[in-house]
């Protein structure tokens, strides 16, 4: 005992430094194990998504190039001047900044100086189908090999990479507001009012740091992948609704799996009801032709969100593709 008694002490004097620190970790208790990271792949998955939707530079200045040309063409015949932005804006997703790609139409306004409304107010029957058809026959001396037809709303000119879509309006005394052309139902002008569309998509994409634009991107990239039948503006209104109600609205790209997924809960419910067109206020009613699509889309999601919280990031992207089709990396 009293050499097992020396060896204690001799230690405790040859290492004094081991002896505290042994006493010291005698007292702690053993630390938990950290659980490991959930939802690793959200953030990039999502971020790349929306990257690979940006129209590029060359789809962009094709755009405009399109744009220019017929503009440019109706400036000389209704002002007497070639000029290729004149008297003309976009409308639809390129004036509201939410085109995605592949390319779709370009939509724009042309407006016509009021000597015209008052040299159509001369015919009896259908003024307005009248006037798209000079302006179609006036675009067709210029493009004597495309395509070119006139209907509804608006003047068609079916390029090889974009059709170009022209809205012939007439400016009215409201700021802001047109009259545009409506042939159905033997014509008429409709009010319209683009510049307030475009600036409560704006409003409320900065009063949802952001998220606004990106989701309805995506959201498009849905109608295209499933042949959802929903207009676009109708998808920018109700996004724009969705978001102001979510819980998730300004957060960044790690929370757009639950965004998307709770989108399409949202939007299964207003099956059957109605929206407001900023500026005019004038009802547009949705029908349910769409509502399986979305149900579809929303359990694919539910699912989806499972396998990232799980870090199951390849079964994640192989659900966000059935969505969003293969502009949604499957790995991130």
């Amino acid at each position: 005992m009293n050499s097992l008694f020396s060896l204690q002490s001799a230690a405790s004097i040859l290492y004094p430094q081991q002896q505290n620190t042994l006493a010291a970790l005698a007292g702690l208790t053993v630390p938990a194990i950290s659980s490991p990271p959930r939802w690793i792949a959200v953030r990039q998955r999502f971020e790349q998504f929306h990257s690979n939707l940006g129209l590029t530079q060359l789809q962009q200045l094709d755009g405009y190039t399109k744009r220019s040309g017929v503009v440019s063409c109706l400036n000389r015949v209704y002002y007497g001047a070639a000029d290729d932005n004149a008297n003309s804006f976009f409308i639809g997703s390129w004036g509201k900044d939410t085109a995605i790609r592949p390319p779709r139409d370009v939509d724009v306004y042309f407006v016509l100086p009021v000597n015209v409304y008052q040299r159509f107010q001369g015919y009896i029957w259908n003024r307005q189908s009248a006037l798209l058809q000079e302006v179609k026959a006036s675009l067709s001396t210029t493009f004597p090999n495309t395509d070119i037809s006139g209907d509804g709303q608006v003047v068609l000119v079916n390029f090889a990479s974009y059709n170009v879509e022209v809205v012939p309006a007439f400016t009215l005394t409201t700021p802001g507001h047109y009259w545009i052309c409506d042939t159905n139902n033997g014509g008429s002008y409709k009010e319209t009012a683009p510049w307030a569309e475009a600036q409560h998509i704006t409003d409320s994409d900065t009063a949802n740091a952001g998220n606004l634009r990106p989701l309805i991107r995506m959201l498009k990239a849905w109608q295209a992948c499933c042949a959802v039948p929903i207009k676009s503006f109708q998808i920018e209104l109700l996004s724009a609704s969705f978001l102001a109600q979510s819980p998730w609205r300004h957060k960044d790209w790690f929370y757009f799996d639950w965004l998307t997924r709770d989108f399409f809960a949202f939007i299964y419910h207003r099956a059957n009801t109605s929206i407001i067109v900023p500026g005019t206020f004038e009802s547009i009613a949705l029908d349910n032709a769409w509502q399986s699509r979305a149900a579809t889309a929303y359990y694919r999601a539910v699912r989806a969100c499972e396998y990232e919280y799980a870090n199951r990031v390849a079964e994640a992207g192989d659900e966000w593709q059935k969505i969003f089709g293969t502009d949604v990396p499957r790995m991130p």
